[in-house]
């Protein structure tokens, strides 16, 4: 930094690389990066966002939560401003208080991850090590994004999902070269494909598209949206919950009519057997039919026999949005679309089968040797409970009592403290207002944010935290082939710290300071991080500049290209079943699991099946007919910068795309702003209505802030306060946020 003089430097972030301009302490604007086929508009607004006045700007304690230890008043605003010593000295006494008298399970780390780009200052990196430091804490398993995904599909396939889908799935120059039919459901949106831990330098999915088109390939999207895929995808309009009727449905084509690939079925899968008479009706009289499904999906007989006998004449790749099993009972359109792949035979083939998640995120779908990132090591955890992200409300409620997940009889522990940095839980949790009521239980919850978030404004002791922008570390993502010096661009903002010096202060009171630190600053953290970057590239033979050549060169392009290989597992799998198994208990692709079987859950049993959502237009009232679902915002990553999104005229409240046959007899004109409620709540939206929905449907794009505790309606638009908080099932325990009802009404 040299004192006003303007500058420009680039930095990078889970949205990609961009150019920022400072000037003195300040960040003036933002500009693309020059590679960049399609930068994202996101970083437009952080000027404003880093120095908005909902900044923190200084350690803040609840003055209740001081004086009484008071819970019930989280929320309030009340807060005094210690100096940073003595807010540390109450913070490390009050989480000794709670070790010392309930011990470490009664500590839960909560962080999501998506705090920074930078791999040293990672938020969630950086409190489990230091939970870690101390003895300890309750983890999380999965993520809002996949949690349901990450259970269901190593039964199936034998993989961790997130194996399965960044390193067996085939890339986009695969899919191009050899697909000639791509039924997308729940499409692929180019919008989501802007961001990826750690960031995406090159965002390509949208040029992907046009080559796929150039090509001629058939582009289907299936789903209640036409925009959730690129322009020029043929749209299959299909009710949000029945992607498992219409599969299903397929199936039962290609089994009735002769196309379903028996040797394959019979080599590479097991439970075909048990599978198919459950198809076919011979046991419960129903035949999952085109015309048992069209009632459920929306989608005519005609229209699901053509689908299903081109899919058998051609090439076809079945991909699935994340979104499908964030819904109840999501891990039976991943199952299911499994089966269909293998009903199919092309499995294993290049360009063929079935994929997750391509669109979801950015890097899914790209090819390169992996190098691999900068991890902070951080220790064992001395704590073996471990909880379903997605259920941390039931966890705060419901000390003591038991539940299923995945086979498993579990306990919720009695959580005492939270320690949450890195993350906004009442953006992306379900049913805000219940979460609100769990968020009282906790004795002490302790936040490092750098914005009065809606988790800050509930926390009783809040620590200033930097911004990626005011600090210095390196951005590297495994998925990515740039590697960036990241220049702290101007001065911490008010008297904020990054998550490292907090947590070293908090851990030299406690005890392990030296521990924490390694007697390393973050320069020196940097370094060593770094230089296993370096040594890792010697090893497989790619030149990786050191730090000193980086932070004078700012950014660098790595030679990651590699020649299109066959991904292995399922390519050695199709070659050769019995050389190559699969890590399931057959070795096999399982149509129908033994082991879940052996579960005895009745909304999860041993094959896929379909299984209405308890909120279900089928089943509406008048009280609440419309299906809400809830896709990420395209302005924002989650919640973030959403502070000064919020002072944009006209940018809030989120607007909520409506259909013009639902909009007219409700008397709502594009722009009105509406009343979006259920029984869980109600929030404020402006309408948009737009004939690119299926009637019957709304969607209201998450990340606007939740407002304040008790309020009637939230002025923001915040879909999260109409979401419904259950598991996806017993055995998956996901979130359950697409299947909601809502009714919409004119202010």
């Amino acid at each position: 930094m040299d004192g006003n003089k303007r500058q420009r430097r680039v930095t990078s972030s889970h949205w990609g690389a961009f150019e920022v301009e400072t000037e003195g302490d300040r960040i003036i604007a933002t500009h693309p990066f020059g590679p960049d086929p399609s930068p994202p508009a996101i970083p437009a607004i952080l000027p404003a966002a880093v120095h908005h006045d909902s900044r923190v700007a200084r350690p803040s304690v609840r003055r209740a939560w001081l004086a009484t230890r008071d819970r019930a008043g989280r929320g309030d605003g009340d807060y005094v401003t210690p100096p940073w010593d003595e807010a540390l000295d109450i913070a490390a006494a009050e989480i000794d208080r709670i070790r010392k008298a309930h011990g470490n399970s009664a500590i839960y780390g909560g962080s999501y991850g998506w705090a920074s780009g930078g791999r040293f200052h990672h938020a969630q990196g950086q409190v489990h090590r230091f939970l870690n430091m101390i003895g300890g804490y309750v983890a999380s398993f999965g993520s809002y994004s996949t949690g349901c995904a990450q259970s269901i599909m190593p039964h199936v396939f034998g993989e961790n999902f997130l194996t399965l889908t960044y390193e067996v799935q085939d890339s986009y120059a695969t899919i191009a070269e050899h697909t000639e039919t791509l039924v997308m459901f729940g499409g692929i949106n180019p919008k989501n494909s802007m961001v990826s831990m750690g960031g995406i330098t090159e965002h390509q999915t949208a040029g992907w598209f046009d080559r796929f088109a150039e090509k001629g390939m058939t582009r289907i999207n299936i789903g209640p949206q036409r925009g959730d895929a690129p322009e020029g995808c043929d749209w299959l309009p299909c009710r949000p919950g029945s992607d498992t009727a219409l599969m299903l449905a397929l199936a039962h084509v290609l089994e009735a009519e002769g196309l379903a690939d028996h040797a394959f079925l019979d080599r590479y899968t097991t439970g075909y057997d048990r599978f198919r008479p459950y198809l076919m009706g011979e046991v419960d009289g129903t035949p999952k039919s085109p015309e048992w499904a069209a009632p459920l999906t929306g989608i005519s007989p005609e229209q699901t026999r053509a689908l299903a006998r081109r899919m058998a004449s051609t090439r076809t790749l079945i991909t699935v949005a994340w979104s499908l099993q964030r819904a109840e009972h999501g891990e039976q359109p991943y199952w299911m679309s499994a089966v269909l792949a293998a009903m199919l035979g092309q499995i294993g083939l290049p360009g063929g089968g079935v994929g997750y998640g391509y669109g979801a995120i950015g890097g899914i779908g790209k090819d390169f040797k992996p190098l691999g990132g900068m991890t902070l090591p951080q220790g064992g955890n001395k704590v073996s409970d471990v909880i379903p992200v997605a259920r941390v409300a039931d966890m705060l409620l419901n000390p003591g009592q038991p539940y299923d997940f995945n086979g498993e009889r579990r306990t919720y522990p009695d959580i005492r403290l939270v320690y949450w940095a890195g993350g906004n839980p009442f953006h992306h949790h379900q049913d805000l207002n219940r979460l609100h009521a769990a968020w009282t239980r906790p004795e002490t919850i302790i936040v490092n944010e750098p914005w009065w978030t809606a988790t800050a404004q509930r926390a009783d002791i809040v620590f200033p935290a930097t911004t990626p922008y005011e600090r210095e570390d390196i951005g590297r993502s495994p998925l990515d082939d740039y590697l960036f010096h990241m220049p702290q661009l101007i001065p911490p903002v008010g008297e904020a710290r990054d998550d490292y010096a907090i947590f070293a202060g908090l851990a030299e009171r406690l005890g392990v300071g030296d521990a924490f630190t390694e007697g390393r600053d973050p320069a020196a953290w940097i370094a060593h991080l770094y230089a296993g970057i370096t040594a890792r590239g010697a090893e497989i033979g790619i030149a990786v500049p050191s730090l000193d050549a980086l932070r004078a060169m700012n950014w660098v392009k790595l030679d990651l290209a590699t020649d299109e290989q066959p991904k292995p597992v399922l390519r050695r799998f199709r070659a050769d079943p019995e050389a190559a198994p699969l890590k399931t208990p057959s070795g096999k692709i399982e149509i129908f699991s033994e082991r879940i079987d052996s579960f005895g859950y009745d909304d999860c049993p041993g094959h896929p099946v379909w299984l209405p959502p308890k909120e279900w237009p089928g089943a509406a009232t008048t009280a609440a007919p419309l299906h809400l679902v809830s896709p990420q915002p395209g302005d924002k990553l989650h919640s973030q910068l959403e502070a000064a999104l919020a002072d944009v005229a006209g940018a809030r409240p989120e607007a909520i795309l409506i259909h013009e046959d639902d909009a007219a007899p409700r008397g709502i004109a594009s722009g009105d702003l509406v009343r979006v409620f259920n029984a869980r709540g109600a929030v404020r939206a402006r309408a948009r209505v737009t004939g690119d929905i299926l009637t019957g449907v709304v969607a209201l794009p998450t990340g606007a802030w939740f407002g304040a505790p008790g309020s009637n309606m939230d002025a923001n638009g915040n879909p999260n306060v109409l979401t419904r908080d259950v598991g996806t099932s017993r055995l998956g325990q996901g979130t359950s946020a697409h299947s909601a009802l809502v009714e919409v009404e004119r202010l």
